[in-house]
């Protein structure tokens, strides 16, 4: 791999601040990582965003094309625009003014489930370090990068059959569990080539491929 690509991830800003944050989170972690408890919280945010990841790209990202036209610009820059060029270095990432405001409300969350800043704490780190997976599994699928495992490159694989093949299918990233599970996982053998993928505001909700 070249280091060159390594760079530009972790100096594209919205990764490095989200780096920042994760290291800062993590800091004030250290006085209690012998706590069992902290390390389930943290395992539970990173539950929690595989989830996320899944469900959030194929029911918020791939919605019906808003016609209010605020609601069609925030969606075009979260994944629309990035369906029409996937290798857009720009538009690979989520910004900063999504990711942040969803980890403070899980924070939120978290903190009056637990009570304690410090498994609040471990969540959110979970699910920080878990995005910033997200975020690297995504990049090398849309980079000139050859991933070193053999579940990488599939996964890379895979990922490129979402975006030219069919977006209907392949939603995951990182992993297949929820679309194996909720049925959107199929053989691209067996899936027709969609006319839409290249342009999600173009779907014809009545022939969709599903």
């Amino acid at each position: 791999m070249k280091t060159k690509y390594v760079k530009e991830f972790f100096f594209f800003p919205d990764i490095c601040i989200m780096c920042g944050i994760f290291l800062v989170s993590i800091s004030f972690l250290i006085p209690s990582l012998a706590t069992i408890g902290t390390w389930i919280a943290f395992a539970i945010g990173m539950a929690t965003y595989a989830a996320a990841e899944y469900f959030t790209h194929r029911f918020l990202f791939h919605i019906r094309t808003p016609k209010n036209p605020f609601l069609l610009k925030i969606i075009k820059r979260l994944h629309y625009d990035h369906h029409v060029n996937p290798d857009d270095l720009h538009l690979l990432f989520l910004p900063l003014w999504y990711s942040l405001p969803n980890f403070a409300i899980a924070g939120t969350i978290a903190y009056f489930i637990t009570s304690s800043l410090v498994m609040a704490n471990a969540f959110i780190a979970g699910m920080i370090l878990f995005l910033l997976f997200y975020e690297w599994k995504h990049y090398a699928a849309h980079r000139p990068i050859t991933p070193i495992s053999p579940w990488g490159r599939w996964m890379k694989k895979v990922h490129l059959w979402h975006h030219y093949k069919n977006e209907n299918y392949w939603y995951g990233v990182t992993n297949p569990v929820f679309d194996l599970a909720l049925g959107t996982f199929q053989d691209h053998k067996n899936v027709k080539l969609s006319q839409t993928a290249r342009n999600l505001e173009q779907r014809d909700y009545k022939k969709l491929d599903l």
